[in-house]
């Protein structure tokens, strides 16, 4: 009999350690986790679920003025915001509840309290004082948002979190960063009818992903509406009366109901003991895993974006599947952050897997790259200007699709299709080989047979 309390203790109740918890204790283990919060970790309870909600409800007006075009008329339409904000919670508490649901059931221990390392093997509850062991650790604590204290006046700001908790909707906001969260919040917020300003200290939004999807979407946010100020940033914020005023480096005061910070996520690690346990950690906070996500230490592992290694909800789960076949199942596995697809839900849509243009040319001597720009076929009734981009990076050596990026509508939902071609090493001529599904806007992707331009030695010729 082990001397241990738990086989398992896992600190953080988010997807990638509820995963981790749910499935050891479904093999026979004595498993408990600790989260101080609520179950489901950022991606549920504040991040890619309610997130995509609210960018759900803010599509409505585009599509209630689509109508017109296709013969439908529409009356007089209002937004409710509260009501979305109730409908919302409801929502969130309803998955909370699954989670838990799905933790009991396979007899992991739940436990509502912060938890923080005293050893290698012991951990403190916070809510009671109480000690326990455990012979094996996961940390899934997962991140937050930079505060950006260096920020004169940051206190009368916002982040995320406290974006989806708004007691009422802004007349106007300012957005400071350039990312994937920051462009998603500022066609939110545009969507619901709040004047919105996007500021970035970068020559264009969303730096890591393809310069002509980065383009096209700045182009079409913009055409929207939504002020975006580049090679600019936030100097100062204070609060009067009528609102916030910003001091920006490069365009003067400008006036806001509400400043939201979308400048990055820090990893999640304050106050959790790992000095104590003798955890070792970065510069940035984050925890030093290997291959296998095992910390310094040998019994401790951590998942998620706790390491800052890829800050995906998917990628935690994953992490934590590895952790099961090499903990538990004699099958030491490495996780694989190879080919993931990525989306960022703007409006229009970003899907992307594999290498982007610029960093395609710096692995490969030569690229063929297959580009097409169009009108979606629902744009030619409802008058829509958007245009669709599509783009196929191939390796002209062995025709391997290297990079497949879309910009459109449900092109998340592309991206998802085409992670599974990439990652199966598909080649153009696979691609080519491929009927169309007429009429799609991703038949385009089937139809692309000569190349739009060549890069060689990281030059387009």
């Amino acid at each position: 009999m082990s001397s241990y309390d738990y086989d398992l203790f896992v600190i953080g109740g988010g997807s990638g350690g509820v995963r981790a918890a749910r499935v050891a204790a479904s093999l026979g283990k004595r498993v408990a986790i600790a989260e101080e919060y609520r179950y489901g970790g950022t991606c549920v309870i504040r991040g890619c679920v309610p997130k995509k909600l609210f960018v759900y409800a803010s599509q409505f007006h585009e599509h209630f003025e689509d109508a017109e075009g296709f013969g439908w008329t529409v009356g007089e339409s209002s937004f409710d915001w509260k009501k979305l904000v109730a409908a919302k919670d409801a929502e969130i508490a309803r998955l909370e509840g699954l989670y838990k649901k799905g933790l009991a059931g396979a007899n992991a221990e739940i436990l509502e309290t912060r938890a923080e390392l005293v050893d290698a093997h012991t951990v403190r509850l916070a809510k009671t004082g109480q000690t326990v062991t455990a012979k094996t650790i996961v940390i899934a604590t997962g991140g937050r948002p930079n505060p950006h204290v260096a920020l004169p006046g940051h206190e009368f700001c916002i982040s995320s979190n406290e974006a989806f908790h708004l007691e009422e909707l802004p007349k106007s906001i300012v957005i400071a960063g350039g990312g994937y969260i920051a462009v998603e919040f500022a066609n939110i917020f545009h969507g619901l009818g709040v004047e919105t300003t996007l500021i970035y200290r970068g020559a264009e939004i969303l730096s890591r992903f393809d310069e002509d999807l980065r383009r096209g979407l700045h182009e079409a946010m913009v055409a929207k509406g939504i002020r975006i100020l580049c090679h600019d940033t936030l100097q100062k914020v204070s609060k009067g009366e009528g609102g916030l005023t910003l001091e920006t480096m490069n365009n003067g005061t400008l006036q806001a109901g509400v400043v939201l910070l979308a400048l990055g996520r820090d990893p999640n690690t304050e106050g959790l003991g790992l000095e104590a346990a003798g955890v070792a950690v970065d510069e940035r906070g984050a925890i030093i895993v290997d291959d296998y996500s095992r910390t310094n230490l040998e019994n401790i592992y951590a998942l998620g974006d706790v390491t800052n290694r890829v800050q995906l909800t998917p990628v935690a789960i994953h992490e934590a599947m590895c952790f099961i076949e090499t903990e538990y199942k004699n099958n030491p596995t490495r996780p694989d952050h190879e080919l993931i697809p990525t989306a960022v839900f703007s409006q229009p849509e970003i899907g992307t897997v594999g290498l982007a243009e610029e960093e395609a040319g710096k692995r490969y001597g030569e690229l063929e790259v297959y580009r097409a720009q169009f009108r979606p076929l629902k744009a030619t009734l409802s008058g829509r200007a958007e245009r669709m981009i599509m783009k196929l990076i191939v390796d002209a050596a062995s025709r391997k699709v290297v990079g497949a990026h879309i910009l459109g509508h449900d092109a998340g939902e592309m991206a998802q299709l085409l992670g599974v071609t990439l990652k199966a090493g598909c080649t153009k001529d696979d691609f080519d080989q491929t009927m169309a599904l007429h009429p799609t806007a991703a038949e385009e992707l089937v139809t692309m047979y000569a190349p739009s331009y060549r890069i060689r030695e990281g030059k387009r010729v």
